[in-house]
């Protein structure tokens, strides 16, 4: 993403952030040098700081250049080439100066790490260091140290500690500060480490050394994307955001935020710091797509462990360490980013039915298996749980993708990804030598069973187009992925009639496509919610993927490029564009945006190859597979049905 001047705006926007982590958590940085959300240590921990959803009273850490009033946004910002170091730069009267921030990899405390090196002249700079964990509720006893300064509460309060090292602070009740110099070619540098209370206090470590070890390790990482098509600046960022979402120990959380609303001053605000299993499966399936199979392997470990042998338990969400109670809380004591409440924490959703979840997870495994993950036994014992556990569900009504907090339906797209979880649960089998022709036409004959169910029961031929649900006239954003999950051919009618409805119906003026109609012709509210939601973009880039399988090639490079521009200068992506107002909405980076960003731009490469429709590519030296009923072209399994 080249550099970019910022703009100047009284109020901040969610697209005015940059994200920097570690993977086992992150922090976001607004544009005029301040971090107004970090929880630490990992990603669903309570915030430190959490300006964000609030005011300054609620934590922040600023660092720019001295100012009588509001900070100023720096001139310029980017990523430091393919890694996660954001750097911002200010020019002043006296001279330029740069920050770059960062979290270090594979440290055993989280850190962020802040540098100040400057450019030319002289400049006088300011650190303000705001620290209010338990999101914001709580304000810490500070003193000074030898290094710095620390922040503490009683460790039965809150049981962390964040000791920060750097220039020596001025200690105030409300936090520490330190205003000093920089001179062209001098660097100075900030560490803030998070330690337990109970523990002494944490090692010096060099900035630059871990800054050089970070960055190396990210750049390697992203050296190895197979993708070299016209789109690789976009997606070669897509999958860094993509990666800092992968936690160590194996789970991919969907988002690093809480309660970014999808509709300014509306309730529509949850909890996205958990493990989704969907969203992960989908992260697996995309960074194997690109060539990374060590993130597949650390999930399906994690799964393996988490899951019960039997998964007749499994829920569609988990925390980091597969942690099950998720209770979904508010925080009153927060008011909401611009007054968008309620602030919530924890995810009711984890205890929803939601049937397409084993067909993410089966697509999955055939995905990293074919990207050149090796099986597993386990893996192998879990597939079939999750298949059996399927053919005893799949008829039952749910809540769907969208988590609706309304009744339960026949949602199409639940029953679609159903016969997902039989078909690649079928195509993996075979390669056993251990599965007999008797299981494998068993799974073949529940296969054929669902898909004639959803063609008879989830299609109007009226109108030529599948339904939200079955014997509804709505229509789902979700329909968009039955070609792309090969559940018909991308020219059968019905594809073309269902892509097409979806364009008359869900578009907004601009041609983004909303996920469902929130009310009905009455304007009664159809999923348990008030108030409205914007474009959703992952949608948005099924259509654009979706138009280049049936062969409207210029079409779908024209919605991409649209798209593209919606990003931030970073290249960052929330979950929704609210059309109204032309701002990013939603939590902030999703992970759902940008593996969609990655599919759409495979697709449209493939295709401007191959100048015709192309399917989901495989990883090079891959040969198709044909088996009875479904026929793999380049990677997408197509039903004959």
């Amino acid at each position: 993403m080249p550099t970019a001047a910022l703009p100047r705006r009284s109020r901040p926007l969610i697209e005015d952030h940059g994200l920097i982590g570690s993977t086992a958590t992150g922090a976001l940085i607004r544009n005029d040098g301040t971090i107004t959300w970090a929880c630490l240590p990992r990603f669903d921990s309570s915030a430190v700081f959490a300006t964000l959803l609030g005011t300054e009273e609620h934590g922040f850490w600023r660092l720019g250049p001295t100012t009588a009033g509001e900070p100023a946004a720096a001139d310029r910002r980017r990523y430091r080439d393919d890694t996660m170091s954001l750097e911002h730069e200010w020019d002043t009267p006296t001279g330029s100066v740069r920050v770059t921030d960062l979290m270090p990899l594979g440290t055993k405390t989280p850190q962020i790490i802040r540098s100040v090196e400057g450019l030319s002249g002289t400049v006088t700079m300011t650190s303000t260091f705001r620290a209010r964990p338990g999101y914001g509720a709580h304000a810490p006893l500070y003193t000074r140290t030898s290094r710095g300064a620390t922040a503490r509460l009683g460790a039965t309060v809150h049981p962390d500690s964040y000791w920060l090292d750097g220039p020596h602070h001025a200690i105030t009740n409300a936090g520490a500060s330190s205003d000093f110099t920089i001179t062209a070619g001098e660097r100075i540098a900030f560490t803030l480490t998070w330690s337990p209370s109970s523990h002494p206090t944490p090692d010096p470590h060099s900035p630059r050394s871990a800054r050089t070890r970070t960055e190396v390790s990210w750049h390697e990482w992203a050296s190895r994307c197979a993708y070299q098509g016209p789109h690789r600046e976009a997606v070669v960022r897509s999958a860094l955001v993509l990666k800092s979402l992968c936690h160590p120990g194996g789970g991919i959380v969907a988002a690093p935020t809480t309660s970014l609303p999808e509709q300014i001053g509306g309730e529509r605000n949850w909890d996205y710091r958990y493990v989704w299993l969907r969203d992960s499966a989908l992260t697996v399936i995309t960074l194997a797509r690109l060539g990374h199979t060590g993130e597949a392997e650390a999930w399906r470990d994690w799964l393996l462990a988490v899951l019960d042998p039997d998964v007749s338990n499994f829920q569609i969400l988990y925390g980091i360490h597969g942690e099950n109670n998720l209770p979904e809380n508010e925080l009153d004591h927060l008011p909401g980013y611009e007054n968008s409440r309620p602030v919530r924490v924890g995810n009711g959703a984890a205890g929803q039915l939601q049937l397409d979840v084993p067909g993410e997870i089966a697509d999955a495994l055939l995905a990293a298996e074919d990207a050149g993950l090796l099986p597993a036994r386990d893996a192998d014992a879990m597939l079939r749980a999750l298949a059996r556990w399927t053919e005893d569900r799949w008829a039952e009504p749910d809540e769907g993708i969208w988590e609706v907090r309304g009744p339960r339906r026949h949602f199409v797209h639940s029953k679609v990804m159903a016969w997902v979880a039989i078909d690649r649960t079928i195509t993996l089998l075979r390669r056993r030598a251990s599965t007999t022709a008797d299981q494998l036409a068993h799974w073949r004959r529940l296969r054929a069973l669902i898909h004639a169910d959803v063609c008879e029961k989830g299609y109007d031929p009226e109108r030529n187009t599948f339904t939200q649900y079955y014997g509804g006239k709505e229509l789902d954003a979700s329909l968009l992925l039955i070609p792309q999950v090969g559940f018909l051919p991308p020219d059968d009618k019905r594809v073309i009639g269902t892509i097409e409805a979806i364009q008359r119906e869900l578009s907004t003026e601009d041609g983004f496509v909303l996920r469902y109609p929130t009310h009905d012709e009455s304007g009664n509210n159809v999923d348990g919610l008030s108030g409205h939601e914007g474009a959703f973009l992952a949608c948005s880039f099924w259509l654009a993927d979706d138009l280049a399988m049936i062969g409207r090639v210029q079409e779908a490079h024209e919605l991409f490029d649209r798209l593209l521009a919606l990003r931030n200068d970073l290249g960052l992506l929330a979950e929704e564009w609210d059309p109204r107002l032309k701002r990013q909405v939603g939590n902030y980076p999703q992970g759902f945006s940008h593996l969609a960003l990655v599919s759409a731009a495979l697709r449209l490469t493939a295709s401007d190859a191959a100048h015709l429709p192309a399917q989901r590519a495989q990883p090079a030296g891959a040969l198709p597979e044909r088996e009875q009923g479904t026929l793999t072209v380049v990677g997408v399994r197509q039903g004959c049905g």
